[in-house]
């Protein structure tokens, strides 16, 4: 990585823009970056900082947003850094603008803008740069991945801060391994130390559940099997649980199967007394059936011997009855004979008495002949008939003649009268649309007058207004001026009195052995006293804050008056010198013009539409005329034809109508008597025809009652029986045979008879026995199912634990497996000689690789003294593998780093950080780091020492690096050329470079 320029903006202590050539500045390979104490060099390192990550190093982190700019900058320059560098072979520009509460371009208070970010990368083709980001997390992940380090690893590796590798240096381990864990990212190495530690806690829960079912398994077992298993108190994790288990288990299974043996043959005994029980019953059951059966099939007997009387009777009746059904047809025949007679003499009755005298006589022949004729002649009216519909279709048509003959008339009145008027009309129509033109055309000429002249009115106003508010704020604006500037005279006057007491200040803080924060050095033999009088840093930051807050004051005035004055001078500009009231008055006048003007033009649109309706009429109106006119020629040439044919139809029907009203009326007479002359003929042939029928029925109906040998048809048709009659007989006759011959066959059936000879049976003790053996069936049965279901349940119980056990011993094994591990890398097993976290391991070689690498060049600024060692021993209660000692070639002791002196101890730590720096970039990747700096301590170092360390630094220009110093150490400005310079005053720093080309 290699620093190209960097501008800061209105940034830390530097009000205004400023610049730094990195690229001139590296040219000598070692650059001194000095300026007065507060001066703001470590604010460039900041600035550096903040364009990569967007933070700022240590303990300024908080200082982000509002605590990044300039309290020097003028209230409208926004805070931006920019860094142009080279990484990874691209050459990237990195601008950054942290949030900024600025006044509001409208209206009076404060606005926040949000921070913004830009990622560009020149393109060496074109010459030309490429956006590449404006997003915060893209550019953060980009510079991060590109750098391959943390903003932590960066600001311990390229910018050595002042005093942290000191403090390092004699850190105890505890200390060393927090900034280790940063700056190598050892996280990991912890987070296997927890995922084992749980993983271990998760795999012993899971141990332990299992021996949980397993018990559980256990104590149902024992419930199932009572007193057949015998189980000792166990817990969750106890050795030789499994197997415990499963012994007691195989005992209990074994007794239970024994258990069920004895139960299956109790109840085989039990199915066979039950058996033979049953078989007794069914015996003494069937035994009293039968004998029941006998004793009430000789009652049925005896009660068919009472009722033969009767049934002999019923016997012969049905004997009449069929022979009197051989007559029932003829009888039937005879019946229907009678009734179709006397329907038919009384419907010839009916129609003898409709039909006219000269015919009320006459026989089926004379009556059929007459409808014959009559319907010949009605066939004779058909055409008589259509030339009457077609009289009353000429008369309709003559109707509607007449009725078009009035309504033309009526139309060309009315188009007559209406067209004599056109002229005069169109006329009047024409004039109301040209001066409706006319106003619309006024109004938009007004239209164009009304907003200058609206806005010309408002100006006025607020030229008016404004005027007395401006003097106010003029006057206000003047007075803040002097309260600022009085504020801003005691504020300065309180700084100079504290910067000349400020040795005093700092001398307060100094502590025995500890270096000083300004020159490094452990002894303080003569520190400055504070004098009468002396102004502390409380007394400055108020009058400061006092200061400020009278500027804000001031320059919101201020503010508020330019605001006015813009106000008044646009309003000034737009309304002219004219008085507010005249031009109210010009507005009021041009307003009224305007609304008459568009009320006029509102009518425009209805006068076109009016006078294109009209010039629609007129033409239609002419059309109608026309039409009428052709219409009158057709009709007298129809009426003609019209009368001709009336005159040919109207002969026609007088000859057809005879004395009748009309055609329609002589045809209805002879179609009623047509009708009625055959209705009467069909009934006399009907009469004659039931006459014969009659007679021939009678005849049968003798013949049929000689035969079934009955004297006369009355006999016959009093033996016959009506159908519920036949039936009640016939049920009567079947009930006698079947109940006979029922009886018959039970007094015939040999095990019937037998039965009844035997002694009465007793089926209710035949019963109470059996239930007594079905009673002992049912016990012997429960016990047995009781012994099988303990079986099966201890079998199922006993697979399910062995199941368990199998499946537990993987588990435990990766329980122990995992166990081992976990003690291992927490440091607690026997296997751990050291007794080393995993972390602390990791740290411990890479603290051994940061010794080698500092070692290096240690050995050539103590001209081959010291010499850097990593110790693995355990300091009191703390982490082991993580102490660091220094030897004395001098002495060939080895001892602690904290009995360097104060030179000894910075060009130690110098040499510490640099072979760190090249450890972590080692670590990150390999990235080449161009350019180092190194904040302050070189005053402690005597001339010797300075020269031999400043040897080491510039030997590192042999891998092209360049190395920036930050140090106020006067010698130094001597001894390195190229130098940056920061300069304050009390308007803000700025930045100056020298020796550069």
């Amino acid at each position: 990585m290699r620093l190209h320029r960097l501008d800061v903006t209105a940034f830390g202590p530097f009000g205004n823009a400023q610049r730094v050539d990195f690229d001139a500045l590296s040219a000598a390979g070692l650059f001194l970056l000095h300026g007065p104490t507060g001066a703001g060099k470590t604010s460039v390192l900041d600035a550096v900082c903040y364009a990569l990550y967007g933070s700022v190093p240590g303990a300024r982190q908080s200082s982000q947003g509002a605590g990044l700019r300039s309290d020097h900058a003028p209230p409208g320059t926004r805070t931006e850094v920019r860094l142009e560098l080279t990484v990874a072979g691209r050459r990237l520009e990195i601008t950054r603008q942290p949030p900024w509460e600025r006044p509001k371009l409208r209206g009076t208070g404060t606005t926040v803008d949000k921070a913004q970010t830009w990622l560009r990368e020149h393109d060496a083709r074109s010459g030309t740069w490429k956006d590449l980001s404006r997003s915060h997390q893209e550019v953060g992940t980009e510079v991060e991945q590109l750098l391959g380090m943390s903003r932590e690893q960066f600001c311990q590796v390229v910018l050595l801060p002042q005093g942290d590798f000191a403090r390092f240096l004699r850190a105890d381990a505890e200390t060393r391994a927090r900034l280790l864990g940063r700056l190598f990212d050892t996280q990991r190495f912890a987070d296997v130390e927890k995922r084992l530690a749980e993983r271990r806690r998760t795999t012993e829960a899971r141990v332990r559940e299992g021996d949980t079912a397993l018990l559980a398994d256990a104590h149902r077992m024992q419930q199932a099997a009572g007193d057949a298993m015998e189980l000792p108190e166990l817990a969750p994790g106890d050795p030789g649980l499994a197997d415990t288990v499963l012994g007691a288990a195989a005992v209990a299974r074994s007794t239970a199967r024994e258990r069920l043996a004895v139960a299956r043959c109790r109840l085989a005994a039990a199915e066979s007394a039950h058996a033979a029980a049953r078989t007794a019953l069914e015996e003494i059951r069937e035994r009293a059936r039968l004998q029941a059966r006998y004793a009430e099939a000789r009652q049925r007997a005896e009660a068919l011997r009472e009722r033969a009387g009767a049934h002999g009777e019923d016997e012969e009746r049905m004997a009449r009855a069929r022979k009197a059904e051989a007559v029932a047809p003829a009888l039937e025949l005879r019946e229907e004979a009678d009734a179709a007679h006397r329907r038919a003499a009384e419907t010839e009755t009916r129609a003898r008495a409709l039909l006219p005298a000269a015919h009320a006589g006459a026989d089926a022949g004379g009556l059929a002949a007459a409808a014959r004729r009559t319907a010949e002649e009605l066939g004779g009216l058909d055409a008589a008939r259509r030339a009457e519909r077609r009289l009353a279709e000429l008369a309709a048509e003559y109707t509607g003649l007449d009725r078009q003959e009035r309504a033309d008339e009526d139309v060309l009145r009315e188009a007559d009268a209406w067209l004599d008027g056109w002229e005069s009309t169109r006329a009047a129509l024409q004039t109301r649309v040209d001066t409706a033109r006319e106003a619309a055309t006024r109004a938009e000429q007004l239209a164009v007058q009304r907003d200058p002249m609206r806005r010309r009115l408002q100006a006025a106003r607020t030229r008016d207004a404004q005027t007395t508010e401006l003097e106010r704020a003029a006057q206000r604006a003047r007075e803040s001026e002097q309260r600022a500037l009085a504020a801003r005279a005691h504020w300065l006057d309180l700084k100079e009195q504290r910067l000349a007491g400020i040795a005093a200040e700092l001398a307060a803080r100094l502590t025995d052995g500890e270096p000083c924060a300004v020159c490094g050095a452990t002894a303080h033999p003569a520190p400055a006293r504070k004098v009468a009088g002396h102004v502390d840093r409380e007394t400055e930051d108020r009058a400061l804050a006092a200061s400020r807050r009278a500027e804000e004051q001031h320059a919101e005035d201020e503010r508020h008056a330019g605001r006015l004055r813009e106000t008044l001078a646009a309003a000034g500009a737009e309304a002219g010198d004219t008085a507010t009231a005249d031009l109210a008055a010009e507005a009021e006048l041009l307003e009224r013009e305007y609304a008459r003007a568009r009320r006029d033009a509102s009518a425009l649109h209805a006068a076109q539409e009016e006078l294109r309706r009209a010039e629609r009429e007129r033409e239609q109106r002419l059309a109608d005329r026309q039409q009428a006119a052709v219409r009158a020629a057709s009709r007298l040439t129809r009426r003609d034809a019209l009368e001709r044919e009336q005159s040919r139809l109207e002969a026609e029907l007088a000859q057809a109508r005879g004395s009748a009203d009309s055609v329609a009326a002589r045809a209805a007479e002879l179609e009623r008597l047509a009708a009625r002359l055959t209705e009467a003929a069909d009934a006399v042939r009907a009469a004659e025809g039931a006459a014969e029928r009659l007679k021939e029925a009678d005849a049968r109906l003798a013949d049929a009652a000689y035969r079934a040998g009955f004297d006369t048809p009355q006999a016959a048709a009093a033996a016959l029986l009506d159908p519920a009659a036949h039936r009640a007989l016939q049920h009567r006759l079947d009930a006698w045979q079947q109940e006979e011959a029922a009886v018959r066959a039970v007094l015939a059936e040999t095990a019937t008879a037998a039965a009844a000879r035997q002694p009465a049976a007793d089926p209710a003790a035949a019963e109470r026995t059996a239930a007594a053996a079905e009673r002992r069936l049912r016990e012997a049965g429960s016990a047995r199912d009781a012994a099988a279901r303990c079986c099966a349940e201890l079998d199922r119980l006993s697979a399910r634990a062995a199941e368990a056990v199998r499946r537990l011993g993987p588990l435990r094994e990766e329980y122990d497996r995992v166990a081992r591990l976990a003690a291992l890398t927490a440091g607690t097993s026997a296997d751990n000689e050291r007794r080393m976290r995993l972390e602390s391991y990791v740290l411990a070689a890479r603290l051994e690789q940061v010794a080698a690498a500092a070692t290096a060049r240690l050995q050539r600024m103590s001209s081959g003294r010291y010499t850097l060692v990593h110790s693995a021993d355990r300091s009191g209660r703390g982490r082991s593998g993580l102490g660091l000692h220094v030897v004395d070639a001098w002495t060939g002791r080895e001892r602690d780093t904290a009995t360097l002196s104060g030179g000894e101890t910075f060009f130690a730590s110098l040499a510490l950080a640099l072979g760190l720096a090249d450890v972590v970039t080692e670590e990150a990747g390999g990235v080449r780091l161009d350019t180092l700096f190194i904040d302050e301590g070189f005053g402690t170092l005597d001339d010797q020492t300075l020269d031999e360390v400043l040897d080491v630094l510039d030997s590192l220009r042999e891998r092209d690096r360049s190395v920036g110093i930050v140090s106020h150490v006067p010698d130094l400005r001597r001894r390195v050329h190229a130098q940056l310079e920061v300069v304050k005053d009390r308007t803000g720093s700025s930045l100056r470079q020298r020796g550069t080309h």
